[in-house]
């Protein structure tokens, strides 16, 4: 049980970050609301983004290629995000580590050739 202990005592810096990280947060957060003030004027909500006010409601319907692309980014950034510690850790893990990115890679290749395929990288 010494061993538990001892583990979970190496966790502790962490979980004290995480507790001065969000009472950090909190008190800026507290400290806008006491000290700002909080009634904008119509130059602040007015719209910002593209100079002109929206042309209908924003919750229209959205083109889901716009989706599509997000999701290959998320994949394939994912994809980089594994391939860095796997590229390390290569020496040590073996042919099961090697043939279990591969395994991988062929997955997300097979997933990237399905949206070619599928015509979701083509723009009209």
């Amino acid at each position: 049980m010494a061993g538990l202990d001892d583990l979970l005592r190496e966790y502790l810096p962490i979980l004290i970050f995480f507790g001065v990280a969000a009472g950090v947060a909190v008190a800026a957060v507290s400290a806008s609301f006491i000290i700002a003030r909080q009634k904008p004027d119509p130059e602040k909500v007015s719209a910002y983004e593209c100079g002109f006010e929206a042309f209908t409601d924003s919750r229209g319907k959205f083109d889901v290629r716009f989706y599509l692309v997000a999701i290959l980014f998320i994949i394939f950034d994912l994809e980089v995000a594994f391939l860095f510690p796997w590229a390390v850790a290569l020496g040590d893990i073996g042919a099961f580590g090697f043939w279990s990115m591969m395994a991988f890679l062929g997955i997300l290749t097979v997933g990237f050739i399905y949206e070619w395929k599928k015509g979701a990288l083509e723009w009209e």
